[in-house]
């Protein structure tokens, strides 16, 4: 079965001149149904890796092959479309539209995508919301929530598009140990109740001993995987 996303012999690199390497040389294969940690010291190249798996970068050298199509050969409108029907993203920061309900801020993806009618778009961010345990909290806007509230929503947005792969950079940097627990606990869910792959940037080892796989890049090079 072919993976979900491959990278194959890719390289980026910033900068005219003087040129910094953020990643170099990395072959890897994220599958279906596994739950994935990318950890390495601070400047490693993790956060540039995540980008690249999520078309959020391009290579500048090498091949990013997304089910089987090689994202390279796509102009910016097609990889932001495939960005959207197929990959779903956490940050650290939940970025959540504050004047936005919690129910429309879950709606927005699918409104960018275009695919279902207001009526099931509700349906489905309602849905999601209540399965992450936000039934109470679907009006509010991101300022009347907490810190680990606000973190479920951008979880359920990701999640709007029912992506085959959710990217996840430091999704716990700004929260307590209690709803760090709690985020882990719903990306475990996911993992192995719906079959997606998750793949995540993490600097707390503790979190990455809790995934399946241990993505180590140290210097832009996998160290260990």
């Amino acid at each position: 079965m072919l993976p979900l996303i491959r990278l194959n012999k890719v390289t980026r690199t910033i900068g005219d001149g003087v040129v910094t390497t953020l990643v170099k040389n990395i072959d890897l294969d994220i599958r279906g149904g596994e739950f994935a940690a990318i950890i390495g010291p601070s400047g490693s190249g993790k956060s540039s890796l995540l980008y690249l798996l999520g078309l959020l970068d391009a290579p500048t050298e090498g091949d990013v092959w997304i089910q089987g199509e090689n994202a390279n050969n796509l102009d910016e409108a097609a990889r932001a479309h495939l960005r959207l029907a197929l990959l779903g993203f956490v940050f650290q920061f939940h970025f959540l539209l504050p004047e936005f309900t919690a129910l429309a801020n879950v709606m927005l993806p699918m409104r960018a995508l275009g695919k279902l009618t207001d009526q099931a778009m509700e349906s489905r961010a309602r849905r999601l919301l209540v399965s992450l345990g936000l039934e109470d909290q679907l009006h509010k806007v991101p300022g009347q929530l907490s810190g680990g509230q606000r973190q479920r929503v951008a979880i359920a947005r990701a999640l709007a598009n029912e992506p085959m792969v959710l990217l996840a950079d430091e999704p716990t940097g700004n929260l307590d140990s209690a709803s760090s627990d709690q985020v882990l606990e719903i990306f475990r869910e996911l993992v192995d109740e719906t079959g997606r792959a998750i793949v995540m940037v993490t600097h707390d080892l503790d979190l990455a001993a809790r995934t399946d796989r241990q993505i180590r890049i140290v210097d832009g090079r996998i160290d260990h995987q």
